[in-house]
């Protein structure tokens, strides 16, 4: 299995980017997919989920700026991050899920991670 997270950066607070996670070596389309973040110091924290069907769960901080999303044609999950603030600065990282349905599950298959940081 391997998950390939890409479209990380740096940006302004405010500003936007989108995360790209291709995965192979599972049936994508059959799995839960979901994005962490770890912040130096802290510890892994789930950011955002997605259902084999579709369906979209999120941590607190982060409803109404991000927003999940999956293409199974093309096996990847994105992450569009709006309204970026400094708190969102960290490792980001995509995990395939164990199973199809929310509340998500996750496996040991975790992307490289992709880094993000949010400062003026």
């Amino acid at each position: 299995v391997q998950l390939q997270a890409s479209g990380g950066g740096s940006v302004q607070p405010g500003g936007s980017l989108r995360l790209s996670c291709v995965a192979s070596g599972i049936i994508f389309r059959l799995k839960a997919m979901g994005w962490y973040r770890q912040a130096p110091g802290d510890q892994r924290e789930l950011v955002a989920s997605i259902s084999g069907g579709g369906s979209a769960a999120y941590t607190d901080s982060v409803k109404g700026r991000f927003i999940i999303s999956r293409d199974n044609a093309e096996n990847t999950v994105y992450l569009q991050m709006n309204s970026l603030k400094p708190d969102d600065t960290a490792v980001y990282y995509c995990n395939a899920g164990s199973g199809y349905y929310l509340p998500y599950m996750p496996s040991d298959y975790w992307g490289q991670g992709t880094l993000v940081t949010v400062s003026s």
